[in-house]
């Protein structure tokens, strides 16, 4: 907790912002060194400000320029948010944006910061089970990068990647991974259907497989992935007839990479 920062503002409580704002909590964090600002605070959030000590939308003079300011708000929204946010901006204060298209240097042209981290989590923040990927202005100090760390790891893990434009392909692969591997419990689900299975044992039978999988990975996160699926994988067995359609040249595999693709490309067209 040491690298928490002393003052927080976060701009923004939807479901990523609050899915932060409860990873913060969670551990320890002082919740009067935070404030939130939400124009339409959900009842689950009030309640959660009240019990932390947090304060919610406090009137503009009892705001001061805090250590860290989260953004968390719509993308879109940004432009009309600049002109509030502004005053929240000291030399030394670290802004960290979660804002999904928007660039250091867009962040950069709204706000009077010098030091900005970019980020993207991903939905199992929700859980504590998140991947963010960031990237780092120039002005971003080592003890500013460590503070940046600390608020992101509270809801997962956290990659660093040296080249800001490398954040669209973070987007492809973690940001919108987790709608992938929801699509695959309907195709897995649906498949077993069409095999006969009654349509509501064959979901549960694919939530589950993929739980139990993900879970494994979890625990066992030194095992090469390979491994883990060949230790599923009897020679001539039935997983290896099914390996054998989704690891053919026209399988899984450039399917996936299709789709990262087109996923990394939009990223980068709503990124200017």
């Amino acid at each position: 907790m040491s690298d928490m920062p002393k003052s927080l503002v976060l701009a923004g409580a939807g479901k990523m912002g609050g899915a932060l704002l409860r990873g913060w909590l969670a551990p320890g964090l002082n919740g009067n060194a935070v404030t939130v600002l939400d124009p339409f605070p959900q009842e689950d959030l009030k309640a959660l400000c009240a019990a932390s000590g947090a304060r919610l939308n406090p009137p503009a003079a009892d705001r001061a320029a805090p250590q860290v300011l989260v953004l968390a708000i719509k993308p879109q929204s940004l432009g009309e948010a600049a002109a509030s946010l502004a005053p929240l901006v000291g030399p030394q204060t670290l802004v960290v944006s979660i804002l999904a298209g928007k660039t250091l240097s867009d962040i950069a042209a709204a706000l009077p910061a010098r030091a900005i981290v970019r980020a993207m989590p991903n939905t199992p923040a929700a859980v504590g089970r998140g991947i963010t990927g960031a990237a780092a202005s120039p002005g971003v100090t080592p003890a500013q990068r460590a503070q940046a760390q600390a608020l992101l790891a509270a809801v997962g893990a956290v990659e660093w990647v040296a080249d800001e434009r490398l954040i669209d392909a973070v987007t492809a692969v973690s940001g919108s991974g987790p709608a992938y591997v929801f699509y695959l419990v309907e195709c897995l689900a649906a498949a077993g259907a069409a095999a006969g299975l009654p349509a509501d044992i064959a979901m549960r039978l694919a939530r589950a497989t993929i739980e139990g999988s993900g879970e494994l990975l979890h625990r066992d996160a030194a095992a090469p992935v390979a491994q883990l699926r060949k230790n599923v994988t009897s020679p001539g067995g039935t997983t290896a007839a099914a390996l054998d359609v989704l690891m053919a040249p026209d399988g899984l595999a450039p399917l996936m990479a299709r789709a990262v693709s087109a996923a990394k490309q939009r990223a980068a067209e709503l990124s200017g």
